[in-house]
């Protein structure tokens, strides 16, 4: 993976097999992703590398980073809950982003007529890196799914390890157990979990 940013501008990040192709998603994007780097760097954001990929910070505090993929490439704000989206125009990261924080484009055009946004959005984060500010912490409630449910009703032992877990253990294996769709594997994923729930482990850990 690269360490400078100049290289994700002439190569990509270097975390594929298109690194440094024709076919690299950065490459078939520069234009777009050359016109949002001017723009951070006109406002002062210090350019560094992180996660393999141009990120923009202020203060200490990291403010922007730049992405590319197939169908769109995208600045993504860091700390979103921070920011004021008055223009409603941000978008979730991914499938699990509690926050949306993200301006996907589709065309270069695009960067020029969100500028100003995307400077009003940016001052906002800089504001609060100079300030310290930290957004809200948000405790999210992961639904429980039937099948654990019942799982636990019917196993006092299960049921006492697994609100003995911290949260974020118990978490992690609500979470792994409602990805699955069909409720047969949503059973055998309780099953195989059961001695890492007994022994105090979350879904990750060995």
């Amino acid at each position: 993976m690269i360490d400078d940013p100049d290289e994700y501008f002439t190569k990509g990040c270097g975390r594929c097999a298109r690194f440094a192709t024709p076919d690299c998603s950065a490459r078939q994007w520069i234009a777009g992703l050359d016109r949002l780097r001017r723009i951070c760097l006109d406002m002062g954001l210090r350019e560094t590398v992180k996660w393999a990929h141009p990120t923009y910070m202020h203060a200490g505090r990291n403010i922007a980073i730049l992405g590319a993929f197939r169908g769109d490439f995208r600045l993504s704000f860091m700390n979103p809950a921070l920011l004021e989206d008055t223009e409603g125009v941000l978008e979730p990261q991914g499938p699990n982003s509690r926050t949306p924080g993200t301006i996907r484009f589709t065309d270069v055009a695009q960067v020029g007529h969100m500028e100003p946004v995307i400077r009003a959005y940016g001052r906002q984060l800089m504001v609060h890196a100079e300030a310290g500010t930290r957004p809200p912490k948000v405790q999210s409630e992961i639904e429980m799914p039937d099948e654990l449910s019942n799982a636990i009703d019917a196993d006092p032992e299960l049921a006492e390890a697994f609100f003995a877990l911290t949260p974020g253990r118990r978490n992690s294996y609500l979470f792994n157990i409602n990805q699955a769709k069909q409720s047969a594997t949503r059973v055998k994923r309780i099953e195989k979990f059961r001695d890492k729930i007994i022994a105090g482990k979350g879904a990750m850990e060995r």
